[in-house]
């Protein structure tokens, strides 16, 4: 029970940075790549999230497939 309420709070974080506009919200405050690439702090504990912010942004299909078997999951299981 703990494991499927741990997997569906990781899936709820990942399709919070999925939907993360770029031009609207992360240019403005500095976390594009382009700024990390200039920076050189790829390592650093902002380099490392916004990382995951543009992996999260690329897998957005897997990510809808994992939300459309999860949703079947919770209308199957209840």
């Amino acid at each position: 029970m703990a494991f499927w309420t741990l997997i569906k709070g990781l899936l709820l974080f990942a399709n919070a940075f999925a939907i993360l506009n770029e031009d609207r919200f992360l240019a403005p405050r500095g976390w594009t790549l382009d700024k990390l690439h200039q920076t050189g702090r790829r390592n650093s504990p902002k380099g490392q999230i916004i990382g995951l912010i543009y992996a999260c942004q690329y897998m957005r299909l897997p990510l809808l497939l994992i939300n459309v078997v999860v949703i079947a999951m919770k209308i199957i299981a209840g």
